[in-house]
């Protein structure tokens, strides 16, 4: 099983903070998997304009594989005026849209308010269902008051629901791994 934590954000360390969190947690549930942490900060990814993958630069391509190649997704992004960032968006027009699909996805962002939990709800669950992916109930929701000023997340049902999600990720892929879908 691969899974593929996206910190899909070039800004900041919060929100790959809290998907290494969600990572970590899922290799307690289930040490066999293969969790993989892909931080945008690290990538010179190219916008996306509609070439071919192969025509993109050495980091793009790689972003592409990484994502193409992955099993599960654990998509984290903070939240900019009431928004998913920029590269997070790239990265979705750059990976062909039946990549993602029936595939699992579960999502964790970071965000000034309180309220900022919609765009979960509001923007980024319809993006799963426009790929056919199958999205974990639960998500993670946290905003500056829930870390440390070493980045390190604090509160203790930020923590329970990380560790919820872990277990609902892992549980939702074996048993996808067991009877995939026909596709029609």
């Amino acid at each position: 099983m691969k899974i593929l934590g996206i910190s899909g954000t070039i800004l900041g360390a919060k929100t790959a903070v809290l998907v290494k969190a969600v990572l970590d947690e899922i290799k307690d549930v289930n040490p066999d998997a293969e969790t993989t942490l892909l931080d945008l900060r690290e990538y010179e990814m190219q916008f996306c304009d509609g070439r071919k993958p192969e025509l993109y630069n050495d980091d793009t391509r790689k972003v592409i594989q990484s994502v193409t190649e992955a099993d599960l997704y654990l998509i984290g992004f903070p939240i900019f005026n009431g928004s998913i960032p920029g590269p997070l968006k790239n990265l979705f027009d750059l990976v062909p849209p039946d990549v993602f699909r029936n595939k699992v996805m579960g999502f964790v962002a970071n965000g000034g308010t309180y309220q900022h939990y919609l765009v979960i709800e509001n923007q980024v669950k319809p993006i799963a269902g426009y790929f056919r992916s199958y999205v974990a109930p639960s998500y993670v929701y946290t905003n500056a008051e829930h870390f440390n000023r070493e980045n390190q997340i604090t509160d203790i049902e930020v923590l329970n629901r990380i560790k919820m999600l872990a277990g609902e990720l892992v549980m939702m892929q074996e048993g996808f791994k067991v009877k995939k879908p026909g596709i029609v």
